[in-house]
């Protein structure tokens, strides 16, 4: 996590739930609960303090938050998830902020590296373009302009694939056609030394 950054933030009530939610669904085996709320006596008691920063580096590529002005096309991502039938699956997403929150697993503080993400709405019907105007194809995959609800919003670092460049794309000339986001991939840089 890189600088701009802001220490000891309290968790609203609305993303207090977001946390729970995250780390039942990450330690599947374990219990989480919000302090002062309901839960048996053994759940483990979430921190109620963050600490949010504007820049994440990830390998030797740095993406920002949304609402910085410098790079505005590093918040845009693409995240992969494994499902439990072994599948994987990307989804285009724009990083409101990253953030650290520690969690308190057998007796030890355990630092956890999250992003919070609006998701870009998936269309029912996945389309495919190709440009063959360069020596690489470029694929587009389109998604409606609408952020899905708050529902996973909050995911680890580490499932951040890429970035993408964002462009508005309507597939007919007429006033009321749907307009769509193009997700123009950037692939990975990687140093090797």
């Amino acid at each position: 996590m890189l600088k701009p950054f802001s220490e000891d933030i309290l968790l609203l009530p609305e993303m207090l739930d977001l946390m729970v939610n995250y780390y039942n669904d990450t330690y599947e085996t374990l219990e989480f609960r919000k302090p002062f709320g309901e839960g048996s006596e053994d759940a483990i008691i979430i921190q109620v303090k963050l600490n949010k920063y504007g820049r994440c580096r990830i390998g030797s590529e740095i993406f920002e938050l949304a609402y910085s002005s410098r790079h505005l096309k590093d918040a845009n991502i693409m995240a992969k998830f494994v499902t439990k039938d072994g599948t994987v699956n990307c989804y285009p997403g724009k990083v409101q902020y990253f953030f650290t929150h520690k969690v308190n697993l057998d007796n030890e503080l355990v630092k956890h590296y999250l992003a919070y993400i609006r998701w870009y709405k998936p269309t029912k019907t996945n389309i495919i373009l190709v440009s063959t105007m360069r020596s690489k194809p470029v694929t587009l995959s389109c998604g409606i302009l609408n952020s899905i609800p708050l529902a996973d919003c909050i995911i680890s670092v580490h499932h951040i694939l890429c970035q993408f460049v964002p462009a508005k794309y309507k597939i007919s000339e007429y006033q009321n056609a749907k307009e769509y986001l193009a997700v123009n991939l950037i692939n990975r840089k990687y140093n090797i030394h």
